[in-house]
């Protein structure tokens, strides 16, 4: 693995702050990070977010093929030539934003494949909630996040950090803490250190909702306003519900409507989610 300094200074580039650029320095990092991924020689890997290859080239020597999203087309170029400087030829590198990526179409298997990926702390909930929407053609990802993000991510209802992201991932997956990485294994040094988990995607999931869109809507709307109760946070969003509303839907789903969104469990959110769209007809409408 070429030091990333070094590669940048020899094409005259610097990391991109608008990208949110903080590449791994640390080759036994990143064999660590793999070797707990447990890649096997037949999967597919999607990889977000590439850089200059420090998760590519080991995640490339492990599985049957490497899909490498990268959004900077300097990054592009330089990781084609660190991969042919190794040997490389499984990977396949594409330009592009991964929010505007289908990931069926570029993964292109049977199977489901396993996403990695150094996720840059501007897009890390929008990547997420992505890859939650998309998840029937993934296994599982292996992420790394902020510290603080990916305690958010694993945090229990009553916690402070609970929210949105929490719930829509523990919904539809089993979370796992990886490793802990110190902000001096980066070029540059970030602020704070990173943590990496895995995201493993439910066969079943436990407590299904009978509309996950209008789910993940209700989530929403309900920490849209964390400091109110729910059956003010529920009202005044794209539920288009009105305060009795509300408080009529959260009587019926045994929720007590002075309740905060912090304190309701996944399943509670499902049995909120199912009643709302009990009230969601041409005959019965929320904001009537």
């Amino acid at each position: 693995m070429t030091s990333p300094k070094k590669l940048l200074y020899a094409r005259n580039l610097k990391p991109k702050k608008s990208l949110g650029q903080n590449f791994l320095i640390d080759p036994k990092t990143a064999e660590k990070i793999l070797a707990r991924s447990t890649i096997k020689p037949e999967d597919t890997v999607l990889e977000i977010g590439a850089g200059l290859g420090a998760l590519t080239i080991p995640a490339a020597r492990r599985a049957k093929k490497v899909v490498a999203i990268e959004n900077d087309k300097h990054m592009c170029d330089l990781l084609k030539t660190e991969l042919q400087l190794n040997h490389i030829s499984n990977v396949h590198i594409i330009h592009e934003n991964i929010l505007k990526t289908d990931i069926a179409e570029v993964c292109d298997t049977s199977d489901q494949c396993i996403v990695i990926a150094n996720l840059p702390y501007y897009i890390s909930s929008q990547v997420l909630v992505k890859l939650i929407r998309e998840r029937r053609i993934i296994r599982k990802a292996v992420l790394m996040f902020q510290k603080e993000m990916a305690e958010r991510i694993a945090s229990k209802p009553g916690c402070k950090n609970y929210g949105r992201l929490a719930v829509m991932t523990q919904y539809c997956a089993d979370i796992k803490k990886i490793l802990d990485l110190k902000a001096a294994l980066f070029y540059p040094k970030p602020n704070i250190d990173s943590r990496v988990i895995e995201v493993r995607f439910k066969t079943n999931i436990d407590y299904p909702a009978d509309d996950e869109t209008l789910l993940f809507k209700v989530i929403k709307g309900a920490f849209s306003k964390r400091r109110k109760i729910l059956k003010n946070s529920l009202s005044g969003n794209e539920l288009h519900m009105n305060p009795q509303t509300a408080e009529m839907i959260l009587e019926k789903a045994g929720i007590d409507p002075l309740r905060r969104a912090e304190t309701l469990n996944i399943k509670e959110f499902v049995k909120l989610s199912n009643i709302v769209l009990q009230f969601n007809n041409p005959a019965d409408t929320l904001s009537s």
